[in-house]
């Protein structure tokens, strides 16, 4: 049957984006690294960024090791399937080994970047945005490689050995849905580590180097300057990658459990399996249309980078509705409508984030503008453009939800509505592999302005690494913003699955559950309450480790211009090595809490209070930490590209004190926008799986029945 057949496209598209990923990264390394000065900046970057993911591995390993015996002993007990543990351990292998591959190629490309820059704009660009690509690529291809693998097993396994509870493509479903559970671990306790580490170099550099010794960014004078480079790599790179591969993964199972929930059988677990082939062959695609003119405008970089964006959607549009007729029939094409919402609402997402956090708008000049008057104001209309920049993305969202819950059926059959909810959002990740590469092109850039910086290269070399610079701290919250509206509708889809994986964790415990998910049942208000708080409290950790960790880089930077006779005046080296080891013992430290704190709490909350104050935590906290993680996101994005828009030579430009003011702006949104707000994207979806693990062990084990 031509239902179950198209399966295999799943496997196939794995291959083909791990191929061409492999070819990118071939031909980024073909290319020239500059001289021996830049390679040696290069070097030390790519040095430091190992080890610290080196002494992160081997952190998280402990957790991992720690929570597969847990997960060992719920399965003897019968609360699991055998298979999870290992899936866990999987699920965590391949989030972590997407980020670290995309991190090893960027960390190669900064040089490189820089030495394409001394030919052309365009040069530059390419190998910044192939890069990237790489990032994009590997993350959807290990993605859909885990879960093929893990498909085409269980599927082999319950032919030969058939469940007894229900039938086998349920327990295949049922089974998958907890895999996404050691992706999610992983790519917080990267998300987390990585942005204190990248927050704490970034705050301590700029606060002592720029504002108290009123030297240049990316100076070599500067001993954080290196952890700063560092940085953006572990975090912004590692870290965005093991973010956005746990969404990827997650919108896929969810999608499949709810497909089976409603009805479709194979059928549903199809399409969300296919399409994700198809977004890899649309990626593939949209990375020729990324092309400038040799010396563009930021305006015409951001048209160059649209274009791939646009035409991989174009592509996913029209393929996905021969999908959608030929795996569900012509009965069901409203499911095809859901996917375009989705991905609609992700275009749209991103055209609202650009609004507010690019220089080229009013929100973003309007922040510039308040600098004139000192930091505090700096401070308020940051705030302000963040809180508005909040009402868009809801708006987005909601009528996303509305359309593909009634476009999928739901009116009829409320398991079909909710099938088009997780639809839209694997609609919404299809393009992945293109949409992170305009995000993680971003760094490399950012590397490559440092590297021309400290290798004293041509002034019109860093003007053009500055250009791509700027454009990318646009793209990244264009890709954060992108980000967190994937992850509020994964969430939603999370959050049925849960409801539906109670209910088949009771049927196979024999336990008779009654469901009461009604506002007015006390249970539901107190994980409603409770769910709320969550994103403050983890905020408030990640926001406080930053604080700490960046108080001592500045402490040692202070030290080192007291102390190494000649530094300020460029006859003495830095100790590079003393602030990056301070900014990974810091990030090693500060990333335990806020990580144990998304596993602990839904366990905590459903073994006292119930199954109902799970559902009741994982809605608010989704529908808070949406809200807080955007306002964080697009504050931080608007401060930096403020100050950026100062350094281009506006309202008094570099060393004015309206430059000084938006500094401390962007030292604030700095935490904002690459901690605490991109790290609740995972902490709700963490939530979500974690409460879908334990769902069984939850149902024998309230206390409050």
């Amino acid at each position: 049957m031509l239902n179950t057949d198209f399966l295999w496209l799943a496997p196939l598209g794995s291959i083909g984006a791990l191929t061409f990923a492999f070819y990118l990264a071939i031909s980024i390394l073909r290319k020239e690294k500059g001289n021996e000065k830049m390679q040696e900046i290069a070097d030390a970057v790519g040095i430091g960024a190992r080890a610290y993911l080196r002494r992160q591995y081997l952190g998280v390993s402990v957790f991992f090791l720690i929570v597969f015996v847990v997960l060992l002993i719920l399965a003897k007990l019968n609360y699991l399937a055998i298979f999870v543990p290992f899936a866990f351990l999987t699920g965590g292998l391949f989030s972590g080994l997407s980020g670290f591959i995309g991190m090893s190629i960027a960390t190669q490309s900064s040089s490189r970047t820089a030495f394409a820059a001394t030919k052309s704009l365009n040069s530059a660009l390419r190998v910044a945005f192939s890069s990237g690509a790489v990032m994009g690529l590997v993350v959807v291809g290990l993605g859909l490689l885990d879960l093929s693998v893990w498909y085409y097993f269980l599927n082999w396994y319950y032919s030969k050995f058939p469940p007894v509870e229900f039938d086998k493509i349920t327990a295949i479903t049922s089974t998958m849905l907890c895999f996404g559970m050691g992706a999610s671990s992983q790519a917080l306790f990267a998300r987390v580590g990585g942005g204190i580490f990248t927050k704490a170099a970034d705050v301590g550099a700029d606060l002592v180097g720029k504002v108290e010794a009123g030297i240049p960014e990316d100076d070599p004078r500067n001993p954080a300057v290196i952890a700063d480079n560092v940085g953006d790599n572990v975090g912004d790179v590692a870290g965005m990658g093991a973010d956005l591969y746990e969404s990827y993964v997650g919108s896929i199972v969810a999608t499949s459990a709810l497909g089976v929930a409603a009805g479709l059988g194979i059928k549903g677990v199809t399409v969300p399996m296919v399409m994700a082939t198809v977004g890899v062959i649309a990626s593939i695609i949209g990375t020729f249309f990324v092309r400038s003119k040799e010396e563009a405008s930021q305006k015409a970089l951001l048209t160059a980078l649209r274009k791939g964006i646009f035409v991989s959607a174009i592509l996913v549009a029209i393929a996905s509705y021969f999908l959608i007729q030929f795996t569900l029939g012509p009965k069901n094409i409203g499911v095809y409508y859901s996917i375009l919402s989705g991905l609609v609402a992700g275009i749209l997402i991103g055209i609202s984030t650009e609004y507010f956090t690019s220089s080229g708008f009013s929100p973003t000049r309007s922040v510039a503008q308040a600098s004139l008057t000192g930091p505090a104001t700096v401070m308020i209309a940051g705030i302000s453009v963040g809180m508005l920049s909040t009402a868009m993305p809801v708006i987005i969202v909601a009528i996303a939800i509305i359309l593909s819950f009634f476009l999928s059926g739901g009116s009829n059959n409320f398991n079909s509505g909710l099938y088009g909810i997780a639809v839209s959002a694997v609609g919404m990740l299809s393009t992945l592999g293109i949409t992170l590469a305009t995000d993680a092109y971003g760094p490399v850039a950012d590397n490559a302005g440092g590297n021309a910086q400290m290798a004293d290269l041509p002034p019109e070399v860093r003007k053009r690494t500055d250009a791509l610079d700027a454009l990318g701290n646009t793209t990244a919250a264009t890709g954060k913003g992108f980000a967190i509206g994937s992850a509020a509708l994964t969430a939603l889809a999370l959050i049925a699955a849960y409801q539906e994986q109670v209910i088949l964790s009771a049927q196979k415990l024999g336990i008779n559950l009654s469901l009461h998910l009604s506002l007015l049942n006390v249970k539901v208000l107190v994980g409603i309450f409770i769910g709320g708080m969550l994103p403050f409290l983890f905020c408030s950790i990640t926001m406080k480790a930053v604080g700490r960790a960046a108080s001592k880089i500045v402490m040692e930077v202070r030290r080192q211009f007291k102390e190494i006779k000649g530094l300020l005046e460029g006859t003495a080296k830095p100790d590079y090595a003393k602030c990056v080891d301070i900014a990974t013992k810091a990030a090693q430290k500060e990333m335990i809490l806020p990580s144990i704190l998304a596993v602990v709490s839904p366990v905590l909350v459903g073994v006292i209070f119930g199954v109902e104050a799970i559902a009741g935590l994982l809605t608010s906290a989704t529908v808070v930490g949406f809200l807080l993680a955007i306002m964080m996101a697009n504050a931080g994005g608007s401060w930096d590209n403020a100050k950026k828009y100062i350094e281009e030579g506006n309202l008094g430009g570099k060393g004015s004190s309206s430059h000084k003011a938006a500094i401390v702006g962007d030292t604030v949104g700095d935490p904002f926008k690459d901690t605490s707000g991109p790290s609740l994207n995972i902490l709700i979806k963490l939530m979500s799986m974690v409460s879908i693990v334990f769902s069984g062990f939850v149902v024998s084990n309230t206390l409050l029945k």
